[in-house]
């Protein structure tokens, strides 16, 4: 069973950056497409990123595209999302999560103005 755990949450003003982090524990990461979501209380997950199994494919919510910026290393088995240039309506809980269903318990990141 695959485990995904987030990090690298926190308080940001906005126009600052951070990079989330998701380690995941199994044996087959690799064969896995990974995505970051979010969510905000009382709003529905919203889809941030996603990259491929290899890496060479990435697709990105409107909300964040040309800000935000996810990789991998599948030697490490972890997943990155790089946020820069980071809003107010960008607070929410960031989760990690993998095309077969796993999901992170989530990191928070709260952005403010």
């Amino acid at each position: 069973q695959e485990q995904l755990a987030e990090s690298g949450g926190g308080l940001v003003q906005a126009g600052g950056s951070l990079r989330l982090s998701c380690a995941a524990s199994g044996r087959t990461f690799s064969s896995y497409v990974m995505g970051w979501y979010r969510q905000t209380p009382g709003i529905e997950r919203e889809f941030v990123a996603a990259i491929s199994q290899s890496g060479d494919v990435t697709n990105y919510g409107d909300s964040v595209k040309g800000r935000f910026t996810i990789s991998r290393d599948n030697a490490k088995n972890m997943v990155y999302l790089q946020m820069n240039s980071l809003k107010p309506e960008d607070t929410a809980i960031y989760y990690c999560n993998s095309d077969h269903g796993h999901w992170g318990r989530g990191t928070q990141v709260t952005v403010f103005s």
